[in-house]
């Protein structure tokens, strides 16, 4: 969900960027030589695949970098309640392989697919490539951002910051790596079953919208299947889990301003904790993927949307409040607070696959397809029935895509539902940027725009218009790798489609379908037609117009008859997206100044010293002196924090957290000149042991000594402490 635009603020930009002479044109990046195709270290049986998983490390930058998801300014990174991994699956027979990549980010933008299509190559020559390789995103919207080509992203980030995506490309390679090192054979199996009290549609006006006919066939406004594959070598031993399951990682709301993998990364932080007993979060063999699905109208603000200062049901087609509007409207829930809410949601998910991985059952068998195409979303023709064709349009955003949702809203005097203009905005719009044209306003209707997004191209264009599809099957299993968030009727419609061409065409048997959302390209929401005349925020947010949905399954359906029709080979590859250059690239991030102490200290220096002791259940806290965390460069797989027991039998002391456990929270506070402080908190837990505790933290300040900048490491540590029943 990327709610609000500061528009304000971004008017001021949209000016200086008027002034900016077009960018040139993009060049393709420079394909390197491929490397012999690694040897797959064990042949499967007729019975079996080869099976590889594997987890790294891909947080990145954790201070002052826009936090990806809500577009809030003021949502600036300040610290870490969980760390993000990248988890990749790997299936393969003797013949074919395919890749499914889940990582903990906001969505995967087309710059950061084609990055790591880049690294890929480099490793595997055409062993993995844009065919075979589906990377997806969990939709938290608390990872850093900063990973997009594309101006609109650009405003919303602080522009293109390299630590950001190079973190993420190099966890997601990482995690491949990995994967392709551990390859066994294997054996895979699926189960399904429902997920209670753990989404709500937040759009249900625009649900009702769809034929009733259509919704009679369901018993609910959302997804409720929660899909899981469970990997196994051949002795029957957990290797890894794979799921699927619709809703929004927004349980931590836009206030919040640690990285967090939200209620889906909890559930595979339970998963992973509790089949890698004994090892820290981020360790051990078995990987767990809570991976996102058609989430486009799907809240686990489970209370629903209240007046936050009436309190009153605001469950209406503008999500507006008698008193404040729309930016009093929100959804809440189910817990006391945000970390409670994630806990629950995540903690429920979790349970529920618990289950479903142990009972599952149904062996998946089959070869192994992958089909995909580049298509230009902006001049789709679509058949719509035997008379009739409709066309998709280029990108536009409508005014409620500025009113933000009941997860997060706008903070303007938009509101949800608008199918009318503001004259106020669009005069400062038509001064600044020009009116949308006649075309684009037609093609929209009945969206009011707001930005017509795909008539801007200064610096670079502000949207997409080449944009990935693809299908991959593992046997009776089919994976539609959608580039967006769907609604949950929009998923619906297109699992059908995809299901009548493989069922009615090839030899695969009664197939499963399975939406895996925010792959590949990011494009914003796609509704069904119905939905978008109603123009909430979803709808308003459909870039590509009121065929998008259409577009898409008669394209998502060419791949699924030609995998069915075994006539993948024939598929044209279509129109290369562009690779901007480096130089194109801006950013609007400034550089972090040398890093000052208080009189009289060190970094590392504890200002605020923990008490003697604690019950479970307490908090610990300890304030250090710190240097700006923008300096520890690379820290995958490191920590800037540690909780350590002193093992009395070898006298030493013993990590049992780190910054990427749920009970630890690091907290960066920055100050003035250079100053700033890190405040360590862990929420003891009741199944902490009994003894004497120390927390360090670490972390790198920044110098000048001849002009040019140094980082240099420190580390600190709190005073010993007693944890008591």
């Amino acid at each position: 969900m990327l709610t609000k635009i500061t528009l304000t603020l971004s008017f001021f930009i949209f000016i200086d960027l008027l002034t900016t002479t077009p960018a040139p044109p993009p060049t393709g990046p420079e394909k390197p030589k491929p490397s012999e195709k690694p040897k797959p270290s064990e042949k499967p049986s007729d019975s079996s695949y080869l099976i590889g998983v594997g987890r790294a490390d891909c947080t990145g930058p954790v201070a002052e970098v826009p936090l990806m998801g809500y577009a809030s300014p003021d949502q600036t990174a300040g610290g870490i309640h969980t760390r993000l991994y990248s988890r990749a699956f790997i299936v393969a027979n003797n013949s074919e392989r395919v890749v499914f990549v889940s990582a903990d980010i906001g969505m995967v933008s087309q710059r950061l697919r084609l990055e790591v299509l880049k690294k890929l190559q480099t490793k595997y020559g055409d062993l993995y490539r844009q065919e075979n390789v589906v990377l997806s995103g969990t939709h938290t919207h608390s990872g850093p951002g900063g990973y997009f080509q594309y101006t609109l992203f650009i405003i919303t980030s602080k522009g293109y910051i390299k630590p950001s995506i190079n973190a993420i490309v190099n966890g997601i390679v990482k995690s491949i790596d990995i994967a392709h090192g551990n390859l066994k054979a294997g054996r895979i199996f699926l189960n399904k079953g429902e997920v209670e009290n753990s989404n709500l549609n937040r759009s249900p006006h625009s649900y009702l919208n769809n034929p009733e006919e259509e919704r009679r066939k369901y018993k609910s406004n959302t997804d409720k299947e929660l899909v899981v594959l469970k990997m196994v070598d051949s002795d029957g031993n957990g290797l890894g889990l794979l799921s699927w399951f619709a809703v929004h990682p927004v349980s931590m709301n836009n206030t919040n301003r640690m990285v967090s993998s939200d209620n889906m990364g909890y559930a595979s932080y339970l998963f992973e904790q509790e089949m890698n007993a004994g090892s820290l979060p981020g360790q051990g063999p078995f990987v767990a993927a809570f991976s996102s699905s058609n989430l486009g109208d799907v809240s686990p603000n489970t209370k629903g949307p209240h007046c936050i200062n009436t309190g009153e049901s605001c469950d209406n087609i503008n999500s507006s409040c008698p008193i404040g509007g729309s930016n009093m409207c929100m959804a809440i829930g189910p817990g006391v607070d945000m970390f409670e809410s994630t806990k629950i949601i995540g903690g429920t998910i979790f349970n529920k696959a618990k289950e479903l991985y142990r009972t599952a059952q149904q062996e998946v068998t089959g070869p192994l397809n992958a089909a995909h195409q580049w298509v230009n979303m902006t001049d789709v023709t679509v058949q719509l029935n035997a008379t009739h064709t409709g066309k998709t349009c280029k990108p536009a955003l409508g005014h409620s895509f500025a009113a933000g949702t009941i997860d997060g809203v706008g903070g303007l005097n938009f509101t949800q539902g608008s199918v009318e203009g503001d004259p106020f905005w669009d005069g400062i719009r038509d001064a600044l940027l020009g009116s949308p044209s006649n075309e684009t306003q037609d093609c929209h209707h009945p969206k009011p725009i707001l930005f017509s997004t795909g008539e801007m191209n200064v610096p670079l264009p502000w949207h997409p218009a080449i944009v990935d599809v693809q299908i991959i099957t593992i046997g009776s299993l089919a994976i539609v790798a959608i580039p967006g968030e769907f609604t949950t009727m929009a998923g619906r419609r297109m699992r059908e489609a995809v299901k009548n061409e493989l069922e009615s065409r090839g030899s695969l048997g009664q197939v499963e379908v399975v939406i895996a959302g925010l792959c590949n390209i990011y494009t914003h929401y796609i509704t069904t037609y119905e939905e978008y005349q109603i123009q909430r925020y979803e709808a308003a947010s459909n870039i590509y117009g009121p065929h998008s949905l259409s577009a898409y399954i008669q394209l998502f359906s060419s791949l699924a008859r030609a995998i069915a029709e075994n006539k993948v080979a024939d598929l044209p590859k279509g129109p290369e997206p562009p690779f901007f250059n480096n130089s194109q690239l801006i950013s609007l991030l400034p550089l972090n100044p040398v890093d000052k102490t208080p009189l009289n200290t060190s970094f590392g220096d504890v200002l605020i010293q923990t008490l003697q002791s604690y019950k479970r259940g307490e908090v610990v806290e300890v304030t250090f002196v710190s240097g700006n965390p923008r300096n520890s460069a690379d820290m995958a797989e490191k920590t800037f924090l540690t909780v350590e027991k002193y093992e009395n039998m070898t006298n030493s002391w013993k990590v049992v957290h780190t910054d990427a456990s749920w009970e630890t929270r690091f907290h960066w506070n920055k100050g003035t000149g250079g100053q700033s402080n890190v405040t360590v908190e862990w929420h003891v837990p009741s199944t902490a042991h009994p003894g004497t505790y120390r927390i360090q933290h670490f972390g790198h300040y920044k110098e000048r000594p001849n002009f040019l900048p140094v980082m240099k490491p420190y580390e600190g540590s709190s005073g010993s402490f007693e944890i008591y029943n």
